[in-house]
This record gives C-alpha cells, sequence and structure tokens, in this order.
C-alpha cells in the first residue's frame, strides 16, 4: 500500500460543521453545480456512498466505512480499478476554523507505481483544495 497525503488546508468553518457535511454525502447535492461535467460523468451519491465516473479511469464507488466525530471520515472504495482507501481528518483551530488533510492508500502494483504516483498525489491535492471551498454553512 503506498500513501498520499495532502497539504493541510484551511477552513474558514468550525470542525463541527465541516464534519456534519462530509459525513453525510447526500450533501454532496449542494455542490453538484460545481463539478465540471467534462471531467466527472455519471455522478451519483447517497448518504454512505458516491459513485463517479472519470476519464479515462472509468467507474469509482466509494463508501463510508467509518465515521470519528467530529474528526475523521473514512472510505474505501466498492468499485475501483485499483482498490484504495481515503479519509478525510479535521481538526479545529478555532472555534470558527479549521483545518483538514486527505489521505489516500492505495493498493499499486509495482510496475505501474511510477507512473501513477504523480497524478494520483496530484488527485489528493486538488480533492483537498475543493474541500477546502466548499460552504460548510
Amino acid at each position: 500500500m503506498k500513501k498520499f497525503e495532502s497539504s493541510i488546508k484551511q477552513v474558514p468553518y468550525s470542525q463541527e460543521a465541516v464534519y456534519r457535511n462530509i459525513s453525510d454525502l447526500s450533501n454532496l447535492e449542494r455542490v453538484r453545480d460545481r463539478i465540471p461535467e467534462d471531467k466527472l460523468k455519471e455522478f451519483s451519491f447517497d448518504q454512505d456512498s458516491v459513485t463517479i465516473s472519470v476519464d479515462p479511469v472509468g467507474q469509482i464507488t466509494l463508501k463510508i466505512v467509518e465515521r470519528e466525530e467530529p474528526k475523521c471520515v473514512k472510505f474505501e472504495t466498492t468499485q475501483s480499478p485499483m482498490p484504495f482507501n481515503l479519509w478525510i481528518q479535521v481538526l479545529p483551530v478555532n472555534e470558527t476554523t479549521s483545518k483538514m488533510k486527505v489521505t489516500v492508500k492505495a493498493d499499486i502494483p509495482f510496475m505501474l507505481a511510477a507512473m501513477v504516483s504523480g497524478p494520483i498525489q496530484d488527485g489528493v491535492e486538488k480533492i483537498a483544495d475543493a474541500l477546502a471551498q466548499v460552504p460548510y454553512v
């Protein structure tokens, strides 16, 4: 398993507000219009899972497997060309601000590691950037 971590992102909302939103994936409805249609297709979700189709990777389904209120939500793939786990950690800075980090652990075959590590790290950073810009109200 190879580990990829985003940089720590500052979020201008409380830890509780951020956790409440990321622990219930039905809240993705509020940000659906921010997702570029050319990047993601077949985007669907419910309270505990999200499915996206990403070119050229294909369809990926993530399911919440653990919630550690109010600091962490852990996901694992139920459908993916490459199995991985993802977790989002949220820690308080003060009453109205928090910080966030996204981590992915992927089971990458040795022969592919050099080729896919850079794009995966870039993707983890983009996910963290996007999550830091969501209005958690």
